[in-house]
């Protein structure tokens, strides 16, 4: 079962970098725009956050300011990934201090996710 977590853990770890790897060819680019990809990365870190968030049989203590501060800075990125890409479609551009806090967050949640034990 701990072989299973740790490869639940990794593969939330590969969907933050997938998230901000694609936000980061955006970012070096002419322009910034929200990709699929991004989505896609958001999508895997939630439905990963969730699994690890479920007692694992384990001692059964859970960090629940971890997995709430978490939470809730993962609905920020895809409240912003959400009105991105709105406007990316309605204006064809997406607002810069937009784009800057999708890579912003992102970069603070893996960091909550690797170094908040």
């Amino acid at each position: 079962m701990e072989i299973l977590r740790h490869v639940v853990v990794y593969a939330h770890i590969v969907s933050f970098a997938v998230l901000f790897g694609s936000w980061l060819v955006e970012a070096t680019g002419t322009r910034r725009s929200i990709t699929r990809l991004m989505h896609i990365g958001m999508t895997f870190a939630a439905i990963t956050g969730l699994a690890l968030a479920a007692p694992w049989g384990i001692d059964g203590s859970l960090n629940y300011a971890k997995i709430g501060t978490k939470l809730v800075i993962l609905l920020a990125i895809g409240a912003l990934l959400g009105i991105g890409s709105a406007r990316q479609r309605k204006t064809n551009a997406v607002p810069p201090a937009l784009f800057w806090s999708i890579g912003a967050l992102t970069l603070i949640n893996a960091g909550i996710a690797v170094l908040w034990r």
